[in-house]
């Protein structure tokens, strides 16, 4: 079987390289911003949407004219990226899978790709890379890459430079050495509950830098706005969220792949994220209720990481040959595991489960994750799907 992979250094350049790269980055958020302004005065007008060949041939328009002849300085490759990307995020649109496409502003996640592996080289032996119109360029190689080289996405953020190579090799189908299952229930208090009584404890990274988070905000807020203090006190608000997306991701790999290789089927619930962290701020005619403690309530599930620990489980299962299971949330810490009476009285506490009907207590994560495994169990043996469908990948194809 193929596998899709993707690894991610730390690129090392000289001053020019950089300047360069703010110049590319510059030039495909550019074309973006054009196409997409170009899509909305088309709509404007009545017309039918534009597809990425004709759009390509506005691009040339773009560069071979005079008011923009700069854009022939960056490599058109990844400027026709930067029309597919547009492309991409109007069929995520269409298919309600994200909002509409909005304008790319300077300073966030710039970025620009490579998608033709004969456009690059990568020198592993002497841990250099070679990118058109850059150079050859160090990096900082802290593991082997192996597969055929597919595209390179090279990102600024935080004052670093970076490059993500996606590679595809054959490997041998995933023979499963694990044999128990298992059902997990998330939560705030604990991250993750096992149905065999075990729990992963939460991170809780933006928590923990909060306090200094605000102090560096309110530090920026008061200096005058794109003032040489101004950057430097952005650059360390960057590096803040920088340091707890890095602590958050780096946590929930070594908490998947632990789980993975020791299971060979996983239960969840199918949470939907988005719905559960929604203001409740409500408008000015029906104003919402409690909405500072739902804000904190909000802040808390965000820092757990629940879709992204879903989406590292789903592929490193796969990888290792078993399955993951999502199941319908409903009740799951409502229900009694040992006689299946459903009631709100069962949960007394936020901790504690005591059914009123057959008096059976335990710890209400438990319980959730014991309801999670026995509806994960009917799901695989009525051979409906246990997969949710997207592709089983390391990382979403383009992602950086």
């Amino acid at each position: 079987m193929r596998r899709l992979q993707a690894f991610k250094f730390e690129l090392m350049p000289n001053g020019e390289q950089q300047r360069d790269m703010r110049r590319f980055a510059g030039s495909c958020r550019f074309v973006y911003n054009k196409a997409l302004a170009l899509q909305k005065e088309n709509y404007e007008a009545g017309g039918k949407f534009i597809g990425y060949v004709a759009m390509a041939k506005h691009l040339m328009e773009w560069r071979n004219g005079g008011e923009t002849p700069w854009l022939k300085d960056a490599p058109v490759h990844p400027l026709q990226q930067a029309l597919k990307d547009m492309e991409r995020a109007y069929k995520n649109f269409f298919a309600k899978r994200a909002a509409f496409p909005k304008f790319k502003k300077r300073g966030q996640r710039d970025s620009f790709r490579y998608p033709d592996p004969k456009q690059f080289r990568l020198d592993q032996p002497n841990g250099c890379i070679f990118l058109p119109k850059l150079g050859w360029m160090r990096l900082r190689l802290s593991r082997p890459v192996p597969g055929e080289l597919r595209n390179a996405t090279v990102s600024f953020n935080a004052g670093k430079w970076c490059v993500s190579i996606q590679t595809e090799r054959e490997v041998e189908p995933p023979v499963p050495h694990a044999t128990s299952v298992i059902g997990i229930d998330v939560g705030i208090a604990r991250f993750a509950t096992m149905s065999d009584g075990t729990f992963v404890a939460p991170l809780n990274s933006f928590k923990k830098h909060e306090a200094r988070l605000r102090r560096c905000q309110r530090a920026m807020s008061r200096k005058v706005k794109f003032s040489n203090n101004w950057k430097k006190a952005k650059a360390r608000v960057q590096r803040i969220h920088t340091r707890i997306g890095n602590a958050r991701r780096d946590y929930l790999h070594k908490a998947t792949t632990t789980i993975s290789k020791n299971h060979a089927m996983v239960c969840i619930e199918d949470l939907q994220v988005r719905n559960m962290s929604r203001s409740a701020a409500g408008s000015i005619v029906a104003p919402g209720k409690n909405v500072r403690a739902k804000s904190g309530l909000n802040k808390a599930i965000l820092d757990q990481g629940w879709f992204e620990f879903r989406r590292q489980l789903e592929y490193k299962l796969a990888w290792n040959g078993g399955w993951l299971v999502a199941v319908p949330p409903a009740n799951t810490s409502r229900t009694c595991p040992a006689c299946g009476y459903v009631s709100a009285d069962n949960r007394t506490t936020q901790e504690k489960f005591a059914c009123v009907e057959c008096s059976y207590e335990e710890n209400a994560d438990v319980v959730g994750a014991l309801n999670i495994l026995a509806r994960g169990h009917r799901v695989a043996a009525c051979g409906e799907p246990v997969q949710s469908g997207r592709s089983v990948k390391q990382e979403p194809a383009g992602a950086i």
